[in-house]
């Protein structure tokens, strides 16, 4: 019995492009913040371009609090919605059109989110990455971290925990 031929690299490429637009285009408040994404596999790196609209104190100058802390929960809801919608990406279960139409499971809410701040965020671009430590049908823990020059330096932390949405919408 013949094998499937492969899906070309390209469509399998255009539909995790799609899947992480629509994720991330569906939050108005990723777009206020300028946050992108990177996709390398099935890693995802966050990115916070520096604007002054950023700045919470300029006699340090440093990033508001509440920004820092907006995208690291931006980070680890995408990263977690993202590992979620993975399989069905890859199978072609969520398919190219639906991901384009804006087609996708609602997002996870919160349900606890805890900061810890290690020093200023300074005023230039800023990236984060989550791992999630635990998802289940109902619930998941996600970790994240934020840091400028040196991934090693974070100048934030935060670990969360989310109220996953029902497959049945």
């Amino acid at each position: 019995m013949p094998r499937k031929a492969p899906e070309p690299v390209q469509q399998v490429k255009q539909r995790r492009d799609a899947a992480l637009r629509a994720l991330a285009h569906g939050v108005p408040y990723i777009q206020f913040l300028g946050i992108t994404f990177d996709r390398r596999g099935d890693e995802l790196t966050a990115i916070l371009p520096f604007d002054d609209k950023l700045i919470g104190n300029p006699f340090l100058p440093a990033i508001h609090g509440g920004v820092t802390a907006a995208f690291l929960e931006v980070t680890a809801i995408i990263t977690l919605s993202w590992s979620v919608l993975w399989e069905d990406i890859e199978s072609g279960v969520i398919g190219l059109d639906a991901l384009e139409a804006g087609d996708l499971p609602r997002l996870p809410k919160t349900i606890d989110f805890t900061v810890d701040y290690l020093r200023s965020g300074l005023p230039r671009d800023a990236y984060a990455r989550a791992r999630v430590t635990r998802s289940g049908r109902r619930y998941a823990s996600v970790q994240a971290e934020a840091w400028q020059d040196n991934r090693d330096r974070p100048f934030a932390q935060a670990a969360a925990h989310f109220l996953m949405p029902r497959k049945d919408g």
